[in-house]
Formats: C-alpha cells, sequence, structure tokens
C-alpha cells in the first residue's frame, strides 16, 4: 500500500464464517445462518473470506465435523487468513457434552489471535468494541 493511503474500511476485518446444522428440519440451515452473518458483517464493515459449513452434523462432537476440524487446523498451523471467526449463534460452534471442549477450541483460536465472535448474541466482550471503538456491536 503506498504511503499516505488507507486501506478500505472492511479490510480492517477479515472472516472466516462457521455454519453448522445437525438436522434438514432446524429452523436455520446453513443457508440462513450464513444470510444472517452477511448480514451482520456488512453492517459492520467485516470482509468475509472463507465459509466453513458442517451440514447434517452433530454438534456434541467433534468427530466426524469435517468442516470444524479443518477450521481449527487452518488456525493451528497459521494457514488462516483470517482474523475474526463469526457463527450465527454458541450453539451452532457446538452442543459439546463438556463445556470445557468448545472452550477450548475457542481458545486456540484466541491463542492464535482470532476471535469467535456469535452474531445473535451480542456479549460485552465483543471483539469489535476491544478491537475498534468505531465498530458497533
Amino acid at each position: 500500500m503506498e504511503r499516505g493511503t488507507q486501506a478500505p474500511e472492511d479490510s480492517r476485518f477479515r472472516a472466516a464464517v462457521y455454519v453448522r446444522m445437525s438436522t434438514e428440519h432446524q429452523q436455520y440451515s446453513t443457508q440462513n445462518q450464513h444470510d444472517k452473518i452477511k448480514s451482520y458483517a456488512e453492517q459492520r464493515g467485516i470482509q468475509i473470506i472463507k465459509t466453513y459449513a458442517d451440514e447434517g452434523k452433530s454438534g456434541l462432537r467433534i468427530d466426524g465435523r469435517q468442516a470444524l476440524q479443518q477450521l481449527i487446523q487452518d488456525v493451528e498451523t497459521g494457514r488462516a487468513e483470517f482474523n475474526v471467526i463469526l457463527v450465527y449463534d454458541v450453539s451452532r460452534w457446538g452442543r459439546f457434552q463438556d463445556a470445557d471442549e468448545s472452550a477450548y477450541y475457542e481458545y486456540v483460536c484466541r491463542r492464535a489471535g482470532i476471535q469467535v465472535t456469535y452474531c445473535a448474541e451480542q456479549f460485552e466482550n465483543c471483539v469489535f468494541h476491544a478491537m475498534a471503538d468505531t465498530i458497533p456491536c
């Protein structure tokens, strides 16, 4: 980038999206989740660069959830080209029997400098408040 030139606002946050649906009967299909996340991202100037989708997969375990496994692998190996992971809500990240397992995967991401953000649940520790006062949650 040339000196004195500012990057476009949407390049400050590059996001991966993670969507999951265990059955076809759920209210939020992976497409519906993605649409809601896309709207959330657009309102905040976040650029979505990759989507990981587990369709027809239970959230109780990571086994069989190839997309989540790939996401975690990309984060751990430094191949992630994003600095935030957008998930519709905490139940889409997983319904792990052990809450520590869910927290562990979030920790793996955070340790790599990547925040997991739940778009439908506005927590006070929203990544965008911590990283930039100008982006409202």
